[in-house]
């Protein structure tokens, strides 16, 4: 990778094959673009939400099966929306390390544009299979009724429910938080968003009218119940990081450096299945089962093969982490 693109990244270790040979080069000449016209990274996720979320008035449409051509098309058309949403959200970030306009608020966008696509994106699949439904019933032999269709899409909307609050969000959230932790443990605190809760909450207690802005103080105060929900989720790395402030301080330089090899090596293979828990792996399934015209399909993909894969993953980490620990109290 030209060395000009590397320096944008985070890390190498925390992209996928698709990200590092084709995403990120793609968003590094969009970030290079963006800055000849001193456009500002937030208003580049801003662009993303609002692209990412129009996209749902689309993926409402029936595909091929249902709608012919013209719903092929439509479909077609909202996954390359979805995608270029998705590209404006990484190419953010390397515009903002490109050109150092980092901010907070930047941060909290950045991770606030996945839920602004999904939300209703979600709810347009819930339409989508009470308008179309033929294939699900057949497969059940229900009969098309009005009550059943009713029915049945009352149990769509609990799997949407359930497959965007604990799947998409909270699956994407703790993917999220390894990366940072992988990062912390691999620059220090210059190179990873690594945020407690206690940080973000003081942050947000030290915001007045007159020092910020009305929607920074909302983001922010959002960010701290996002930052205690990772953390409620890995209490052993949560002990880890106590015995190594008690042992070593606060900051990442104070921590010996075989130590942090432990922790980087060890956390390194699980970050290739955590990246299984971000966009690429996800979205492509989830293409997969809107042009097929069995969009429901993803929210059962979402509860039970993802969420197989997130308790994977969270395992792995969190056992690495007690066996550490573990030591380093001996």
């Amino acid at each position: 990778m030209n060395e000009k693109i590397q320096k944008t990244l985070k890390s190498s270790e925390t992209e996928d094959w698709l990200d590092l040979h084709v995403v990120r080069p793609l968003c590094y000449y969009l970030a290079v673009f963006f800055a000849k016209f001193d456009i500002h990274p937030n208003t580049v996720t801003i662009w993303s939400m609002i692209i990412g979320a129009a996209s749902a008035l689309l993926f409402a449409q029936g595909c091929f099966y249902y709608g012919g051509t013209t719903g092929l098309v439509y479909n077609v058309v909202a996954v390359v929306m979805l995608c270029i949403a998705d590209l404006l959200d990484c190419t953010d970030g390397q515009l903002a390390r490109m050109t150092g306009k980092k901010s907070p608020l930047g941060r909290i966008l950045d991770g606030a544009a996945g839920f602004a696509w999904f939300i209703p994106i979600y709810v347009s699949l819930v339409y989508r299979f009470y308008c179309h439904h033929e294939i699900e019933f057949s497969w059940f032999g229900i009969a098309d009724t009005e009550q059943n269709t009713w029915i049945a899409t009352a149990v769509v909307f609990v799997l949407g429910v359930i497959s965007g609050v604990w799947g998409i969000a909270g699956q994407q959230r703790l993917a999220d938080y390894y990366i940072q932790v992988h990062l912390f443990f691999l620059k220090g605190e210059k190179g990873a968003e690594f945020d407690n809760s206690a940080d973000v909450e003081r942050k947000y207690r030290e915001m007045t009218p007159e020092n910020s802005h009305w929607a920074e103080r909302y983001f922010q105060k959002t960010y701290i119940d996002y930052t205690k929900k990772q953390e409620a989720v890995t209490p052993e790395f949560q002990r880890l990081m106590k015995t190594l402030k008690a042992k070593y301080g606060t900051s990442a330089a104070d921590i010996p450096e075989d130590v942090r090899k432990e922790i980087h090596d060890a956390s390194l293979p699980v970050i290739f299945w955590n990246g299984l828990l971000t966009f690429n792996f996800r979205s492509l399934w989830f293409f997969i089962f809107c042009l097929a015209d069995i969009p429901a399909m993803n929210f059962v993909w979402e509860i039970f093969v993802m969420g197989a894969l997130y308790y994977y993953v969270k395992h792995r980490h969190e056992g690495f982490c007690k066996r550490i620990n573990e030591k380093l109290k001996d």
